[in-house]
């Protein structure tokens, strides 16, 4: 079994139908923008997931199109909405055929200060973050970020998380099962907060993502711990 890295690759083009964290997230046109079941807000837009291969869980459909993953969580009030939780409401995540997308549009304004304001920038990361995919021949995400940071020179922190493969968690296996079938859903990606703090993901100081789908039923979950 391998494990593939998501490396950080540079500066990344924020409308880009790849692999990112940040930029702005693409979409079937008419797709409404989500909002936080508890503030009501508008959400963050956090990451796009494109499967590099078609054997991965999200990879294909029945009709032999790709899907892509869009992750948002609500930031409007960091730790009040439950936005770690799977079930709560306070993230998102959506699985969209990869044909005909396109980027969504930002919320108008809500009132004076609100989210919509300076380009919705509270509705986005602060950097889009390009990836680079890195394969290992080990299950053990841990030790292939280390053997990774070892061989490149690179600092793990530059490790955006794994593509596939089995979570590593942190507190204990939160694997989901899936809201129409019932099955265990499959890892689509791991993510880690990123390099930069000043324009990382909020996993609650050094914590890991987990989104998962279940392809057949086209459902998607994301949580996080730390």
């Amino acid at each position: 079994m391998t494990t593939t890295l998501m490396t950080y690759a540079g500066p990344g083009e924020p409308e880009a139908l790849a692999t990112r964290t940040g930029g702005s997230p693409l979409a079937p046109p008419g797709t409404a923008w989500p909002r936080c079941a508890t503030c009501g807000g508008a959400m963050r837009f956090l990451a796009q997931i494109v499967p590099d291969e078609p054997d991965r869980p999200i990879g294909r459909d029945h009709a032999g199109a790709g899907l892509v993953l869009a992750v948002f969580m609500c930031q409007n009030d960091p730790g009040m909405c439950e936005e770690w939780s799977p079930t709560a409401g306070g993230n998102r995540a959506l699985l969209f055929p990869s044909d005909a997308l396109r980027p969504m549009p930002v919320p108008e304004p809500e009132g004076e200060g609100g989210q919509g304001g300076d380009g919705g920038a509270a509705l986005r990361l602060g950097a889009v973050n390009a990836v680079t995919l890195v394969s290992l021949p080990t299950d053990d995400y841990a030790g292939a970020r280390e053997e990774w940071a070892g061989r490149s020179g690179n600092d793990p922190a530059n490790v955006l998380g794994q593509l596939g493969g089995r979570p590593d968690w942190i507190q204990g296996d939160e694997t989901p099962t899936c809201p129409d079938c019932a099955r265990p859903m499959d890892l689509v990606a791991q993510l880690e907060e990123g390099p930069d703090h000043a324009t990382a993901m909020n996993f609650g100081g050094g914590g890991s993502a987990y989104a998962f789908a279940c392809g057949p039923c086209a459902r998607a979950v994301f949580l996080w711990q730390c």
